[in-house]
């Protein structure tokens, strides 16, 4: 195998997929990156097991001689190609003993690999359905959604997105029982029905891909009941789905919530902020007490004798009340909303809230945001 490539396009191609890599396995093959062959494209594959990352690249020129697929150590190759500057290189690896010989300029870069016999495969996609999205879309869907889900395997299936497909629209929901959201987008549908849990690792590391394609880039999904995969420009990420049913939501929002807050979300943000500093550290616990034109955004901490109070000009419509919730659980929430003002609905001090954008141009918009956060006892 011999081929020759900018060294900075192809950092910048394994960067992309190095992601998905993990430093604690116990499995030699998979610390290694998988490459293949074909005239002037060479393939590039990483895997942690659950998830495979695959690149396509297009060589200055390329030839596989009777070696078309080698497994390369990609924690070495990674940092070389890091420090070297922005120049064609010469990739090129022994067939009888797989030593990779790499030079470049001035310099001569010698690598152990090994045979790529043993590297996983990719698991087959059997009776899938599909759909496009915008990357825009995606990456939307994902940031206002994947802060919210559980980030401990003590509950599997809430350690991803909940993802479902209609006829008039796509919605995904996460959660870890403290905080919820529930993100729907109208542009984006399906033909067919149907819904799977995405996990976080996976998800995230497509999103951070796709960030920065133009918005018009489409992504297309193909999925099963058991893996899922993303095909976009030259990417190809396909990953195991979390087995499980995902709960039933909708018991757990308040449908009854007479009483509505509305506030400009950066003032609320930076004051929850400021504030927020002050709380328990073991409870972050702050306390709204609200009346009608009022806010009043407060927190203590008994334990280091500290504490903050703040007044924010709010509209309000319902029964003066005072509720209590964790400070960052209620900041990470606000923070991941664009508009300029929110309205938060509640009914009693012991239900949870829930969290609105308000669009105020009058447009019809084609997402739609809920959040909610459970409220925390409040301490005398």
């Amino acid at each position: 195998m011999k081929f020759i490539i900018n060294s900075q396009q192809f950092c910048k191609q394994l960067q992309a997929i190095s992601g998905v890599l993990t430093t604690n396995n116990t499995i030699p093959i998979i610390n290694c990156f998988h490459f293949a062959i074909d005239n002037d494209i060479l393939t590039v594959k990483a895997t942690d097991l659950e998830t495979t990352l695959v690149s396509k690249i297009q060589l200055e020129s390329g030839k596989a001689d009777d070696l078309a697929e080698v497994a390369v150590p990609s924690k070495l190759l990674l940092e070389t190609l890091k420090s070297m500057d922005d120049v064609p290189m010469t990739f090129k690896v022994d067939s009888s003993n797989y030593t990779i010989e790499i030079t470049s300029g001035n310099g001569t870069y010698q690598l152990a690999g090994q045979s790529a016999e043993t590297f996983p495969t990719l698991p087959p996609l059997n009776d899938t359905k599909q759909l496009e999205i915008s990357a825009e879309a995606l990456v939307s869907t994902v940031n206002s959604t994947i802060f919210a889900a559980a980030t401990d395997d003590t509950h599997p299936q809430m350690s991803g997105i909940f993802f479902t497909f209609g006829a008039d629209k796509m919605t995904a929901v996460a959660t870890d029982a403290h905080k919820l959201v529930r993100y729907s987008r109208k542009d984006v549908k399906s033909n067919d029905s149907a819904s799977f849990i995405m996990p976080r690792k996976p998800i995230n590391l497509v999103k951070n891909i796709i960030a920065g394609k133009k918005s018009d880039c489409l992504v297309t999904l193909e999925f099963n009941n058991t893996n899922v995969s993303f095909s976009f420009d030259n990417m190809f990420v396909v990953c195991r789905l979390v087995d499980g049913k995902y709960p039933n939501i909708e018991v757990a929002i308040p449908k009854d919530n007479p009483n509505k807050l509305t506030l400009d979300r950066l003032s609320f943000l930076n004051t929850l902020r400021r504030v927020g500093l002050f709380a328990s550290q073991s409870t972050h616990q702050v306390r709204l007490s609200i009346s009608e034109q009022e806010l009043t955004i407060s927190a203590e901490d008994f334990e280091f004798f500290t504490n903050a109070r703040e007044k924010l000009a709010c509209q309000y419509e319902g029964e003066s009340m005072e509720i209590g919730f964790n400070a960052k659980f209620l900041t990470e929430m606000v923070n991941n909303i664009t508009t300029e003002n929110i309205l938060i609905e509640m009914s009693h001090p012991s239900r949870a809230g829930i969290i609105f954008p308000i669009h105020e141009d009058g447009e019809e918009h084609p997402e739609e945001m809920l959040m909610l956060v459970m409220p925390v006892m409040l301490s005398n």
